[in-house]
């Protein structure tokens, strides 16, 4: 039997085609009739059938107990759990129980759904997730800039000529909050209609070899780089904004502040020569249609919000924001910024609250994931007490990870919504799995909001659950209503809620969004408008056109206009001025910076127990470069000892001048050799942690985005170390 569907473990999108025979997966290949990935798949898209017939995946609640993990009921494990976090909140108060979401969240449109409606229940200002170690700074240039935190400008790369990549890795990512599959044979069709691509990067990544030139930066200084070239652009071109300028405040004051930051005084930090910044400066002001993007590279550090805004001014200076070839918004079926206020998701807020420990700033109803450790094991009023996972693994994914395994491990009460017992779940009290990706049906909210193109594609599940099994917004539905049950809420207001919710399902609200949306209903190309039935008889996908000039209309801000120079992003500027001080340059004080790095095979950590994607030489090495390895006396394949200030760990040596001088670099997602873990094929390919290495106490400032990007370390080889047993950590904080 054939089946076109979605894959959907990463933000490609990727359609693929399916063949099945007696409830088996017989073969994974890409679709060739998708509109959006026209057959281009990643080594991935084969895990699907992994993951659902991984023999180490949960398929129903387990207990933990003083002998092990023992199988319990449904409505045992949802009545136990429920109950245990009314007894906390109502003896310890409502943020008395913490709650942490993983990025799977995202491509699951009925988590994406459903849980904000859990959260809500559940009352508590401890919320955290992997946004605060990934996007945010997007989310806030995006919120303080445009009026919403997902609208976010996409570059146009099917049309583009001149592309500034900075930070980021497509040929890796396969494109992020950028989707687009088969990226390679986009970039180089930038090259082959004479246009050029240019990557800043500390590491040759394999995205900067197919691109026309390559540029190495010292990590976390992209913002003085970013200032640099906004100097030439406003000094030398002035603004070429068009009719961007009816939409525009704030112009003076950038130009004000760009003033002095010029080219030569942002080398000594950066390592790029002015003249380099300066000739890239005017090629953006010269190209026809030009763009400038930066991802996890200039999200991750201690600028990251400064990055993201002054990658959306550059774009909006030189004219090439809402242009065809630039940076433009989407208009996806199910519109999250400007639909029906019911089916939109929230435009964002900013620091109506903030942390009880260090006071980090709330955005859009989070905090920091970087204080989630310090919440739990700091004493006083509003200790976090009790902890919810869903679809995250944050001992393994946010900074400082072995202060939050000693953290959860101090728990009161933790459950988990999660398929495996690993380096997080291992602690919880209960584990309540949901189905695998394949027992779901699935539409992307998030990513065709983020896609290179307008597309909309619905994919039902490939197989039908077994009686015994519960999808995800079940749990959270469930959840829900027993914890409003417990505090004896309108019952008839509220068994109404839950069962119309229920009979809904996640996909009663995606028609709902598809018809109220800006292709639905009596519009064209359909008929009828776009629905669930109409996409249900396109099982390829259906195309929407290309990205589109939207603005003033698209603007979520009060007056509709760009708000070019927001006052928290603008008085950040002196801290960026106290950090690199004019007339100074890089210390050399002995210490490496550190940064990480993804492979194509790898996303989360649960794909390294996926033996087809492990496969191969090991991956969880680091990069030092030839000269940092001679001095410190380091060997190819060799062991050596990484040291920053909250812990130590060992990997072996890949000398190489991928990486810049002074800058070394680890993967992330391993270290999976912890005791309890129950990973079979991962652990046989353990590796180390670098987020036992991330220092939980940097952070951007501004947005409390984590700062991974240019950790301090010490590398030196094993021999010359004090002795210790191999992958042993120290940690403090």
């Amino acid at each position: 039997m054939t089946h076109f569907r979605t894959c959907n473990l990463c933000e490609a999108m990727c359609g693929l085609r399916i063949e099945t025979s007696e409830g088996r997966v017989t073969s994974i290949r890409g679709d060739d009739a998708d509109p959006f990935s026209q057959g281009h798949i990643c080594p991935k898209a084969v895990a699907l059938q992994d993951l659902h017939e991984d023999p180490d995946r949960l398929r129903q609640p387990v207990r933990r107990t003083a002998t092990g993990w023992q199988p319990i009921s449904w409505e045992e494990a949802l009545d136990e759990t429920a109950r245990r976090l009314h007894a906390i909140q109502r003896e310890h108060g409502k943020d008395a129980v913490g709650v942490y979401v993983g990025n799977p969240t995202v491509h699951d449109h009925g988590a994406m759904m459903f849980l904000p409606m859990f959260l809500r229940a559940l009352r508590t200002r401890n919320k955290f997730s992997a946004s605060s170690v990934d996007q945010l700074p997007h989310q806030l240039a995006a919120y303080l800039m445009f009026g919403h935190q997902f609208l976010i400008p996409i570059p146009d790369i099917d049309h583009t000529r001149y592309m500034l990549i900075l930070g980021a890795n497509p040929l890796a990512s396969n494109g992020s909050l950028m989707s687009a599959p088969g990226v390679r044979h986009r970039l180089k069709a930038i090259q082959q209609r004479g246009g050029r691509v240019v990557v800043v990067d500390p590491r040759k990544t394999e995205t900067a070899h197919v691109a026309d030139e390559h540029v190495f930066i010292r990590p976390g200084t992209d913002a003085l780089f970013l200032f640099a070239l906004l100097h030439v652009l406003l000094e030398e071109a002035g603004s070429k904004m068009g009719k961007l300028a009816e939409l525009v405040d704030g112009l003076a004051t950038v130009r004000e502040l760009a003033r002095g930051f010029t080219p030569e005084r942002a080398e000594p930090h950066t390592g790029v020569p002015a003249e380099t910044t300066r000739r890239i400066a005017r090629e953006l002001s010269a190209s026809e249609a030009a763009v400038c993007y930066g991802r996890v590279g200039v999200s991750t550090q201690a600028f990251g919000a400064m990055c993201q805004w002054l990658i959306n001014v550059i774009n909006i200076v030189t004219g090439n924001l809402d242009r065809p070839g630039g940076a433009l918004f989407t208009r996806p079926a199910f519109d999250i910024v400007g639909g029906p206020k019911a089916m939109a998701m929230s435009r964002g807020s900013y620091g109506r609250w903030r942390s009880r420990v260090r006071g980090l700033p709330e955005f859009s109803g989070e905090l920091p994931v970087a204080a989630l450790g310090e919440e739990v094991l700091t004493e006083g009023p509003g200790r976090i007490r009790a902890m919810v996972t869903s679809a995250g693994n944050p001992v393994m994914s946010t900074p400082n990870g072995r202060q939050l395994d000693t953290a959860f491990a101090s728990l009161d009460f933790m459950v988990c919504i999660d398929p495996y017992i690993n380096e997080t779940t291992r602690h919880a009290h209960l584990i309540l799995p949901p189905s695998s990706k394949l027992e779901r049906s699935h539409y992307d909210l998030a990513f065709h909001a983020l896609a290179v193109r307008n597309t909309a594609k619905y994919s039902p599940p490939l197989f039908e659950p077994g009686p015994d099994t519960r999808h995800d917004w079940q749990l959270f539905l469930e959840l829900k209503h027993r914890l409003e049950t417990l505090r004896g809420e309108p019952r008839v207001r509220g068994q109404l809620t839950y069962r119309t919710l229920k009979a809904l399902g996640p996909d009663g609200l995606l028609d709902l969004g598809l018809r109220a949306g800006p292709y639905g209903m009596k519009l064209r190309p359909f008929r009828k408008g776009l629905s669930l039935a109409s996409l249900k008889a396109q099982p390829h996908g259906v195309d929407l056109g290309p990205l589109a000039p939207s603005l003033p209309q698209r603007l979520a801000t009060r007056d509709r206009r760009i708000q070019l120079a927001p006052e928290p992003l603008v008085a950040d500027l002196e801290r960026l001025r106290q950090a690199f001080p004019e007339g100074t340059g890089a210390t050399g004080d002995g210490s490496l910076l550190l940064i990480g790095r993804r492979h194509l095979r790898d996303n989360n950590s649960w794909m390294h127990n996926v033996p087809q994607l492990v496969k191969g030489k090991p991956r969880c090495t680091l990069m030092v470069h030839p000269e940092d390895a001679g001095r410190l006396g380091l060997r190819e394949g060799e062991q050596a000892v990484i040291t920053s200030r909250v812990g130590e760990v060992r990997a072996p040596v890949s000398v190489t001048d991928e990486v810049m001088p002074g800058v070394v670099s680890l993967p992330h997602g391993y270290g999976h050799g912890r005791e309890g873990v129950r990973l079979r094929v991962a652990g046989e390919h353990a590796g180390v942690s670098i987020n036992d290495l991330t220092d939980d106490q940097a952070l951007d400032a501004i947005s409390g985005n984590a700062a991974f990007s240019g950790v301090q370390v010490r590398v030196k080889p094993v021999e010359s170390a004090r002795t210790k047993e191999p992958q042993q950590h120290s940690a403090t904080g």
